[in-house]
């Protein structure tokens, strides 16, 4: 017997996959932030070279572009769960009545 082909399920299951990439590659992203920033955080605090006013302007970057990281990964977040919801209505929608 052939299976009937779902739309809405292979639709489903892209959107898992992709989110699942972005998930995972964007963990590494984070975790290669982190050693960075200890790396700098090291050179920072044993560099007497650099000036108070150069180390108090690198660590405010460094929390602009955590924040920016945290503001990307929250709108990837939530258009995720649109093309989540937008497909559960689809399917919802496309489902045959049954007749009672």
């Amino acid at each position: 017997m052939m299976k009937s082909f779902e739309p809405g399920k292979m639709a489903k299951q892209m959107i898992e996959f992709q989110k699942t990439a972005f998930e995972n590659s964007f963990s590494a992203m984070v975790m290669i932030q982190g050693q960075t920033e200890k790396i700098a955080d090291q050179f920072l605090t044993k560099n007497s070279i650099i000036p108070e006013e150069g180390q108090k302007m690198i660590n405010e970057w460094r929390l602009s572009f955590k924040k920016g990281r945290d503001d990307f990964k929250k709108s990837i977040d939530d258009n995720f769960k649109k093309m989540e919801s937008f497909f559960e209505n689809a399917a919802e929608i496309s489902k045959p009545k049954s007749s009672k």
